[in-house]
């Protein structure tokens, strides 16, 4: 997920600069009950990884914030971007955790687990329709009740096809695969055609691919996994079968594997998939790809990718606290910095009627970004913040083991389950 989100403290510096222009926005009506009260004091706001690149900006939102609400103090900090999650677990034993701290979700779950994090949905009755549901969502846990975050910048994931390829080999670049079943028809006709020399398909399965498929990845209460489902088997046995048909590259379950989005930029395959402004990234890395590029919405629901801002329970001002973050995250500071970074886009509904993102310029990254930044509206987290990297890499073993036809793909399915229980518990 944080990946798919990466590329903001890459940026230079002098385009920073830029920001601290049509900053502010309505922060909204923020809460009730104790969370109410006049928006004054000194309220702490930490973010993640943003110093130095993208200070002017930061700045700007923060002296527009004091400036709406006179009497009122934001102490910025900001923290480097390895060992995050490390520190803010710290601050939370020590009692130091900010008023609004920079959580994407899976940062977010142990502070919820600790009853840390304010429940924002019960405090902004406006924050379900002020933001995208994906959004929201991400920031609701299975056996928690409520939301723990404001959903602030986004991205998802467009699937690119390389046109020359597809053409040159008996496929039609305005007819482009919108399902599995319909990707696998395709992969069949470009190996036959390039007599086995070209792959369409050049990735293995994920829990992603089993939501899509209608597979239920974990109990309502958050307590047990719950995707070993004939659905589930259903996917890797068609992986399974594309691998033996020789559909995908051998190398695609080894240590050799480059990944599919390596093997689009050297054109030896001619799909991948990729963030809204990907086209971007090849452009840069293989200049003669970019023009041949030709993107389409991912299949099924979209995966989300999240970060947000959260507000500490304990905060000692969280009427300061909840109007800070609903003043980052307005339409009109996520726009700003959204132009600043071009991989990302803003999480409120306002923003979907906005030209910047909502219409093309009618270049293919264009395209890529207009069908990236709808794809929100119904775009979701795919894998529940408590699979951990453990989980994954012990699925990711599973899957090629089943992929490869070493063992059925329901036994796959059964041993990661049982796995991700275990350490569920542990």
């Amino acid at each position: 997920m944080r990946a798919r989100l990466g590329g903001i403290a890459a940026l230079s510096a002098a385009v920073v600069m830029l920001a601290g222009c049509g900053i502010g926005g309505d922060d909204g009506a923020a809460a009730t009950g104790d969370t109410g009260g006049e928006v004054k004091g000194e309220v702490s706001l930490q973010t993640w990884a943003l110093k130095p690149k993208f200070t002017g900006y930061v700045e700007g939102v923060i002296d527009a914030f004091e400036k709406k609400y006179p009497g009122t103090t934001v102490k910025w900090l900001d923290q480097p971007g390895d060992g995050y999650s490390a520190k803010v677990l710290t601050q939370a034993a020590a009692g130091d955790l900010p008023d609004v701290v920079n959580l994407p979700p899976d940062f977010a779950l142990p502070l919820v687990k600790q009853n840390l994090l304010l429940d924002v949905a019960k405090a902004d009755d406006k924050l379900k329709s002020d933001y995208v549901a994906g959004g929201v969502s991400a920031y609701e846990f299975a056996g928690h009740q409520g939301a723990y975050g404001y959903p602030w910048y986004l991205n998802t994931d467009v699937h690119y096809w390389n046109s020359e390829l597809l053409a040159g080999n008996g496929l039609d670049p305005k007819r482009l695969p919108s399902t599995l079943d319909e990707l696998i028809a395709q992969a069949r006709v470009m190996k036959e055609k390039s007599g086995g020399q070209m792959y369409l398909m050049s990735r293995k399965p994920g829990l992603g691919d089993l939501v899509n498929a209608g597979v239920k990845l974990l109990s309502d209460d958050g307590t047990r996994f719950t995707f070993n489902t004939p659905e589930a088997a259903a996917v890797l046995d068609k992986y399974r079968a594309a691998f033996a048909e020789g559909l995908l590259p051998r190398d695609v379950l080894t240590d050799k594997y480059l990944g599919n989005s390596e093997l689009f930029k050297k054109q030896q395959v001619a799909w991948t998939t990729g963030g809204g402004n990907s086209i971007n990234d090849y452009k840069r890395d293989n200049p003669t790809l970019a023009p041949k590029i030709v993107a389409s919405p991912a299949f099924g629901t979209p995966p989300l990718y999240v970060q947000g801002l959260s507000v500490s329970r304990t905060s000692k001002n969280l009427p300061a606290a909840l109007a800070l973050a609903r003043f980052v995250t307005s339409p009109e500071n996520q726009a700003a910095f959204a132009e600043l970074v071009p991989g990302i886009f803003p999480s409120t509904t306002a923003s979907a009627a906005d030209p910047r993102f909502s219409q093309s310029d009618g270049t293919n990254a264009g395209d890529a970004k207009v069908i990236a930044f709808q794809a929100l509206a119904k775009a979701k987290l795919l894998q529940p913040p408590l699979v951990t990297e453990a989980m994954g890499d012990y699925i990711k073993q599973q899957f090629s083991l089943a992929i490869s036809g070493e063992i059925p793909a329901k036994e796959a399915l059964d041993r990661s389950v049982k796995k991700c229980d275990e350490l569920l518990k542990s």
